[in-house]
């Protein structure tokens, strides 16, 4: 597989191009269907559709004199790589957070206990 020419976190980080591929979760789109959803030029958002491609975020697709664009599932992979990593890291440190109180909590159980019973006796 071919390095994509543009970061994929550069790509999305523009509010533009999230727009963008939020627009084509609803389906395929021509590049003149997107620029209408947008106040900058047609040749800006073609900017920003070419990041997007460059990046493996969408495919475009040539059908008569029209270009197409659609979401392409790989090249979410990357950031969904990225995410999994740091969900797990903090699914971790969250178990271990959580065996931390449980065991402070039953050590502060017992203290508590042992008070009660001496003051029975």
């Amino acid at each position: 597989m071919k390095k994509p020419k543009t970061d994929v976190f550069t790509a999305i980080g523009d509010p533009t191009r999230r727009k963008i591929l939020l627009l084509l979760t609803a389906g395929s789109l021509s590049i003149n269907m997107l620029a209408d959803n947008f106040t900058v030029s047609r040749p800006a958002v073609s900017k920003h559709i070419k990041a997007l491609q460059e990046a493996g975020l969408i495919a475009i697709e040539e059908n008569g004199r029209e270009r197409y664009c659609s979401l392409d599932a790989a090249g979410f992979s990357e950031i969904r790589n990225w995410l999994d990593f740091y969900e797990n890291f903090w699914a971790q440190r969250m178990d271990r957070f959580g065996s931390l109180l449980k065991k402070q909590f039953g050590e502060a159980e017992k203290k508590m206990k042992k008070k009660h019973k001496k003051k029975k006796h």
